[in-house]
């Protein structure tokens, strides 16, 4: 039996990873049959009548034959599952128009916002199975928001008005099998308060370049607990695989927030992306996280805890091991100040980062230890460095930014 940090067992759904023939899913419902038609036009009418439908006759799954579907945002409802043959692309509309100004959580906030080009609340067992490809149809969004960066270096995400490509909330057994996501407007797949999420075998791509893919994170996980990446190839112009879970220097104390817990990357082979895990900026408490078994072709940060200075933050009991590949920065701890707002909090909330182990790891680097101690913001204890073999340009190491470090059989080369 295997073991998070904390000695907390890790549970046999961890080592599930059968994937579901499409017959499993229910009685089939195939989209051409309902004059839904690859001709470019927009059918979101047609398929949310579809999945409605069958919903009410008890379930199924809805089949996306070879060919080019377009639609705006779709809700999937308990019951209704969704396959996508060979060749077979769900296209996301590139019009804002297409998608709705509903409640919804996005960057640790739950607030007034578009919805996804998927959407699913309260569903339990919703599976998305491949080999075809939901695609978000960015580059119209893309361009937009630099165009408004360009003028307004200071706009945030929700400023420039996109979609997610997908969003699941308040559900429980979800499984994306064998599923290509790609393109997407904004962030690829955000999961909000759900439990029991399972990636496998999927394909997760939205370029870098020759036009930047901006904020297109491939996965977050928002208040959520027993999520497993296994066998995934994410490539993508932010974070790859990044938990979320609020802001704010109250955000401790909001109902709507909480912590990630239980959540295992495994298996997986990374292109390029800015943190291939990530304690994001919206995020508060994170516990018994592992991440192994991984190569990584071109990453600017292989773990990357950001410290912010508004809010109150811990990460604890994470396991990163068995890393080989390119990476800017083997560990990168700093401040993350962008958009800072104490909101009339006269002190500055204290975090923690501790019990963080990094064993077994080989890589390519430019910096190996890129952490800034700052007493006043956060503390960082009980980290351990085993079986580490790096060659970077910058191979410092402040033993003294860390209480309690353990170093064993690290070896640094620079080059």
């Amino acid at each position: 039996m295997e073991f998070f940090l904390d000695g907390t067992p890790i549970s046999d759904w961890f080592y599930d990873y059968n994937i579901p023939s499409v017959e499993l899913l229910g009685e089939k419902y195939i989209i051409t049959d309902y004059e839904i038609k690859d001709d470019g036009k927009i059918y979101t009418a047609q398929l949310q009548n579809l999945i409605d439908m069958v919903s009410n006759n008890g379930g199924g799954v809805l089949v996306v034959p070879k060919g080019t579907y377009k639609t705006g945002a779709l809700y999937f409802k308990q019951g209704v599952n969704l396959y996508l043959e060979k060749d077979a692309v769900l296209m996301g509309s590139d019009d804002i128009c297409d998608y709705q100004v509903v409640e919804t959580r996005i960057e640790g906030e739950t607030c007034q916002y578009f919805n996804a080009l998927i959407n699913a609340d309260s569903v339990d067992g919703f599976t998305i199975l491949g080999p075809g490809t939901i695609d978000g149809n960015g580059l119209k969004s893309w361009k937009a928001f630099w165009q408004r960066r360009a003028w307004n270096p200071n706009c945030t995400n929700k400023d420039e008005q996109r979609p997610r490509l997908i969003y699941i909330s308040n559900s429980k057994n979800v499984n994306f099998y064998g599923v290509r996501l790609i393109n997407a407007c904004f962030w690829t797949t955000h999961l909000y308060k759900s439990q029991f999420v399972k990636y496998i075998d999927c394909y997760i791509y939205s370029p870098a370049s020759p036009v930047k893919a901006p904020s297109t994170d491939a996965i977050d996980i928002d208040v959520c607990s027993d999520i497993l990446i296994k066998n995934c190839y994410l490539e993508v112009n932010d974070d790859s695989v990044v938990l979320k879970g609020g802001k704010g220097p109250w955000a401790d104390e909001d109902k709507n927030n909480g912590m990630n817990e239980r959540i295992i990357i495994e298996d997986c082979k990374y292109g390029f992306c800015h943190g291939c895990l990530t304690c994001g900026s919206e995020s508060i408490h994170n516990k018994n996280i592992i991440m192994r078994r991984v190569e990584v072709k071109e990453g600017s940060n292989l773990l990357w805890l950001k410290m912010r200075p508004d809010t109150p933050q811990e990460y604890e009991y994470i396991l990163v091991e068995n890393v080989k590949g390119n990476i800017d920065n083997f560990l990168n701890i700093n401040p993350w100040t962008q958009f800072f707002d104490l909101k009339g909090r006269k002190d500055i909330p204290l975090s923690y980062a501790h019990d963080i182990k990094l064993l077994n790891c080989e890589c390519c680097c430019d910096k190996y230890f890129n952490v800034k101690p700052d007493y006043s913001q956060y503390k960082l204890s009980n980290f351990t460095f085993e079986n580490i073999n790096i060659k970077a340009k910058d191979v410092c190491f402040d033993k003294e930014a860390i209480e309690n470090v353990n170093i064993i059989n690290v070896n640094l080369k620079k080059i």
